[in-house]
């Protein structure tokens, strides 16, 4: 089995570049794309660093075994569910490295990552939006337990500072420790250890969406109106029958049902013979409530894209 890790930085993207989005104008000084190397010993790495926000290397990007459905990701500030493609972008990677203007934002590193598919990858979608199934994340009867996150004390790269092999959260990405193979947490980081146990530090709920979307039949949106972060700690039961087993391996949640294509599971499903599910954990120990319900989604759709990007 392949074991997914990803560290680094990740781009958080504002609501605004999700769509509406004029056509990417600006691009790259240099940007090389490379196939990535076959995992070795059953361990896949997955680096999303450098960048704005990265104090290691704020000028360059540097990302290793990264998908197209990654840097879609990146580009357009959609989530996994969101968009729509050939199974290939999930499963072909890439090593990308490029260099940025001085003083570049995320917003406009979005943008670039926009004019790279279209140039290297012939890259054509277009949009929609569809009323589908989906949980509602809301405040439970008795308020939230969650804790707000107080922030970290300055410190160095050494000892853990961003830009590290860790986990940064966003776009949602995991991984099975902290800096060091397992130090402790710091703002802005989630992982999962073992099957069923998560611990994040400093995240939005809008971040925590994320994770549980992959972890569920059915993407799932943050009605609870709380803002800041909070750390989170969560233990349940898997399903191994829905998106668990998918998540930990790395891959895409899939589309959420059509009407009259199975309910899947839902607040109903309590309890398990082993334990908690992850719905009854959300309500019990974070005071927050999964509610099935229809949602307006906005979809990304891959009219076509190049499963080898042109030269370097």
């Amino acid at each position: 089995m392949i074991r997914t890790i990803i560290g680094g930085s990740l781009i958080v993207l504002t609501a605004s570049l999700a769509f509406g989005q004029t056509a990417a104008t600006l691009s790259f000084e240099v940007a090389s794309v490379k196939p990535a190397p076959p995992p070795t010993e059953g361990r896949l790495m997955i680096r999303m660093g450098g960048g704005p926000g990265d104090q290691s290397d704020p000028g360059r990007i540097n990302w290793e075994n990264v998908s197209l459905r990654d840097i879609l990701r990146a580009a357009y500030g959609v989530r996994d569910y969101q968009i729509s493609g050939p199974d290939w972008m999930n499963s072909t990677r890439f090593n990308i490295v490029a260099t940025l203007p001085p003083q570049t934002t995320r917003e406009q590193v979005a943008l670039m990552w926009q004019t790279l598919l279209k140039e290297r990858f012939s890259l054509t979608l277009h949009r929609e939006t569809k009323d589908l199934p989906a949980y509602a994340l809301v405040v439970a009867k008795g308020g939230p337990k969650i804790q707000q996150a107080v922030d970290d004390p300055p410190t160095t790269v050494d000892g853990g500072a961003p830009g590290g092999p860790m986990a940064r959260a966003g776009g949602g990405s995991f991984g099975p420790g902290g800096p060091r193979g397992g130090g402790p947490l710091r703002n802005g980081m989630m992982m999962m250890r073992g099957m069923g146990h998560l611990e994040a530090k400093g995240i939005s709920l809008s971040q925590f969406v994320d994770m549980l979307s992959r972890q569920l039949d059915r993407p799932v949106e943050d009605q609870t109106a709380l803002k800041g972060n909070y750390d989170i700690k969560l233990d349940y039961t898997p399903d191994e029958s829905t998106n668990g087993m998918a998540m930990r391996m790395g891959m895409p949640m899939p589309m959420p049902r059509p009407e009259g294509g199975g309910e899947g599971r839902g607040p109903a499903d309590a309890t398990s013979d082993n334990g908690a599910s992850l719905f009854t954990a959300v309500q019990t120990q974070l005071g927050l409530k999964l509610e099935a319900k229809k949602l307006p989604l906005d979809l990304l759709v891959i009219d076509h894209a190049e499963r080898v990007a042109t030269e370097n």
